[in-house]
């Protein structure tokens, strides 16, 4: 089974991805991850990440397990991997990586902004997690408290509009897609709802 948790940054999509694949037993992947990998290598090799054949060749060479979670955090990394991951040919090279994962048994639950569109459009099961700008805003705030809450809310705009508008894979709700609004909803109530319907199966 292929569960596809989509939706844009601070949404909480990782946060219920990763209980939903813990309470069945399932593999979990965040693709947003993959390509913080290939951003910090761009912004470590000073390379631009407009270079979309630079990019697309670390993104081919990319080796997950040599990377730390802590080394992916961070504003800066995130806005380098929202930048590389619009440039078609990074998307293309990561690609195959992702749908292997998605085939691994007894299932598989990957979140990110095109697993229902592009990665695994037969997903099982589909949702796509949202939150307004003010919530997830607060949420990056929280966790960075020494950034200003109005730069913060500025480059999740400035993210989203990246995502929403790229010519490869846009950020968007698959037609079949449940959508859940996490902004006045606990995690436990979100990873209620989205196992309710996977139960249900």
């Amino acid at each position: 089974m292929i569960i596809a948790i989509d939706g844009p940054s601070a949404s909480g999509k990782g946060t219920i991805g990763r209980a939903v694949a813990e309470r069945l037993g399932y593999h979990y992947l965040d693709t947003g991850a993959l390509y913080r990998m290939v951003g910090l290598q761009v912004m470590t090799a000073g390379i631009d990440p407009a270079d979309e054949e630079s990019c697309a060749a670390i993104a081919a060479a990319l080796e997950p397990s040599k990377f730390k979670d802590e080394s992916l955090r961070g504003e800066q990394v995130g806005s380098y991997a929202s930048k590389v991951a619009v440039l078609p040919k990074v998307r293309s090279a990561l690609l195959k990586l992702q749908r292997d994962f998605a085939a691994q048994k007894p299932g598989a639950v990957l979140d990110g902004r095109d697993i229902g569109t592009v990665i695994c459009p037969n997903a099982d099961f589909k949702f796509y997690i949202t939150a307004s700008v003010e919530a997830r805003a607060q949420r990056r705030h929280l966790e960075a408290p020494e950034i200003p809450l109005s730069t913060i809310k500025a480059e999740i705009e400035a993210r989203d509009l990246r995502d929403a508008t790229r010519a490869t894979a846009p950020l968007k709700p698959a037609p079949d897609a449940v959508v859940i609004d996490t902004s006045g909803m606990g995690i436990e109530e979100a990873v209620a709802r989205v196992m309710g319907l996977v139960g249900k199966r």
